[in-house]
């Protein structure tokens, strides 16, 4: 009988996350039965997704959703032998059971060199996120410059070098100096710290004075009201995330976007990167070589511990993380 630690949605959030919301439980598992298998976390993710939805889809009392890198401890199911590790959408679990439906199995041939929490970021969800988004929403073309906000977080600073690999000039912003140094060493053309230049219009002109070709935008609110007069004809814009809206009390006011929207032709198309599921192991495989060469960034930002899952996530919301936010058990 293994005895699993759960975090849970004691409340609901109101504004930023607080460490009370958030409460610890025990839970038995049973002895595997047929088919199923018994789980170990080893790392576990913190995304910004996370904070909308668990006001979209989750109830006070409910297991944190999310995924993990987890140990196979205990088959009863062939196609998961005890010692292989998955990718587990088991949520804020240090043990789980299940029959297996869900799990993606990691790799026979993961490199030795290559941690295996990657497969939570650069060669995850947020590394095809940056990709998909990238060929598949923004369709970006040899010899265009993108804009990417957010650009040291999981997914930002997986765009830009991809952006860079296909020929493409590259701006990207962040929130402290520090980032924006990682952000130069990655490769961008141009990087700046939106929350100290004088004029973030002026900035974002000067580092394209003819505009933007595709926009990825993993921040939404004011950021993007300035950036949308600055967009090139017939450009493009990823919407990825809206972080800077998730703790509001109350919606954000315009100004509004449409009329430039009219003007300038733009595209402008939200997305998850499941809607490319099915491109998802070829594209696993790029991304992969791409760590393996040195042409992606391998940064993480590692909390310690299970028990420090709230603070970890709610570190994670407030930009304490540079790369990919990860939680070590």
């Amino acid at each position: 009988m293994v005895v699993a630690q759960v975090w849970t949605l004691q409340r609901h959030f109101v504004g930023f996350p607080k460490l009370s919301d958030f409460e610890l439980k025990d839970e038995q598992l049973p002895e595997p039965k047929h088919g199923e298998v018994l789980l170990a976390a080893v790392f576990l993710s913190v995304d910004p997704y996370m904070r909308p939805y668990s006001s979209m889809r989750m109830k006070e009392g409910d297991v944190l959703i999310g995924a993990q890198v987890a140990k196979v401890i205990q088959s009863c199911n062939p196609s998961f032998p005890v010692g292989s590790h998955v990718v587990a959408p088991c949520g804020w679990r240090s043990h789980y059971m299940c029959d297996g439906t869900g799990l993606t199995p990691l790799p026979l041939d993961w490199p030795q060199d290559v941690p295996l929490s990657l497969a939570l970021g650069t060669i995850g969800m947020p590394g095809l996120t940056a990709l998909y988004g990238l060929e598949d929403v923004c369709e970006i073309k040899k010899g265009e410059t993108l804009l990417v906000n957010g650009a040291a977080g999981a997914v930002g600073s997986v765009v830009g070098p991809i952006a860079k690999l296909k020929g493409c000039t590259v701006v990207g912003c962040a929130g402290t100096d520090a980032k924006v140094a990682y952000l130069k060493d990655l490769g961008f053309d141009h990087a700046f710290n939106y929350k100290t230049v004088s004029s973030l219009e002026q900035t974002l002109r000067k580092s394209a004075p003819d505009g933007y070709d595709c926009y990825f935008d993993n921040v939404g609110g004011e950021f993007s009201s300035v950036v949308m007069p600055l967009m090139k004809q017939f450009g493009r814009i990823a919407v990825c995330g809206c972080i800077s809206t998730y703790n509001d009390m109350a919606p954000q006011k315009g100004p509004y976007m449409q009329s430039h929207i009219i003007s300038k032709q733009l595209r402008m198309e939200g997305f998850l990167a499941g809607r490319w599921e099915h491109k998802n192991q070829e594209a696993l495989k790029r991304l992969m070589a791409w760590v393996k060469e040195g042409k992606l960034s391998r940064t993480e930002h590692v909390t310690e511990g299970f028990s420090n899952m709230p603070a970890a996530f709610i570190g994670m919301l407030s930009g304490d993380n540079t790369g990919k936010a990860v939680v070590k058990v």
